[in-house]
């Protein structure tokens, strides 16, 4: 609830502003239209799921988790000049991937109102991997490493015309891109089950893919997660070519 409480303090502080323009750009620009992107959805969703909301904020997007049932994310910069192509890019890569890796990835939907364009997924529940300690990351490293080769090489080693033209760069496969940060662990089993958060997803290098598991968390890279990772890949591998 801290974010959402977050941006309830700065709107209502921002109200005070005497200078409209201002005070709409102070909206706009630093509180990424909170308060619109809040009541249209409100406009859409029913009031009774309406009463747990908690705010997500990380890469492009700022998100919204209603009731823990479902997410509904934006992009942060979101104008009714936003291309139909920028917005659909996510979607269109994991409705691609949903039943070729082994975890599970969320089902997008989109949804519009008050002239915002959201993209609409269940929420799963679990905790993320990054938030575990260093400790517990050790202890399930290996069994995760092997969960998390398994998906990599089913995504990198996947090509399909149907996204072909969403190949923006030099690379050998697909990656995901931002996996250290958005792997979603079921506490009870510790199991890893799935993998949220898709929008820096694209056509890159197997390198880089492999250092992503890991760049934005040293205390995954200290506890040893992307050795695990890219021994089991080339276990993998190896068995794949026989």
């Amino acid at each position: 609830m801290l974010w959402r409480l977050y941006f309830e303090i700065l709107d209502f502080i921002a109200g005070f502003i005497p200078n409209k323009k201002l005070r709409e750009r102070v909206r706009h620009v630093h509180l990424y239209d909170y308060r619109r992107k809040f009541n249209a959805l409100r406009n859409i969703i029913p009031n009774r799921e309406f009463k747990n909301i908690r705010i997500i904020k990380g890469g492009w997007n700022i998100g919204f988790i209603v009731d823990n049932k479902y997410v509904c994310k934006i992009r942060k910069a979101f104008d009714k000049s936003t291309p139909t192509e920028r917005i659909m890019r996510e979607k269109r890569i994991t409705d691609t991937f949903r039943s070729i890796v082994p975890l599970k990835i969320p089902q997008i939907d989109i949804i519009e109102s008050n002239g915002f364009t959201f993209y609409k997924y269940n929420f799963i529940p679990g905790k993320n991997l990054n938030r575990m300690s260093k400790r517990t990351i050790i202890k399930h490293g290996w069994e995760w490493g092997t969960q998390l080769a398994e998906f990599i090489y089913a995504m990198h080693n996947y090509d399909t015309p149907d996204i072909a033209d969403l190949k923006d760069g030099a690379g050998d496969g697909w990656n995901h891109n931002d996996i250290c940060n958005n792997i979603i662990v079921n506490p009870k089993t510790m199991k890893i089950v799935g993998l949220i958060d898709w929008e820096y997803a694209g056509w890159g290098t197997l390198d880089t893919e492999f250092k992503n598991c890991t760049a934005f968390s040293k205390k995954i890279e200290n506890a040893g997660l992307g050795v695990a990772i890219q021994i089991h890949y080339h276990i993998l591998s190896k068995k794949k070519k026989k």
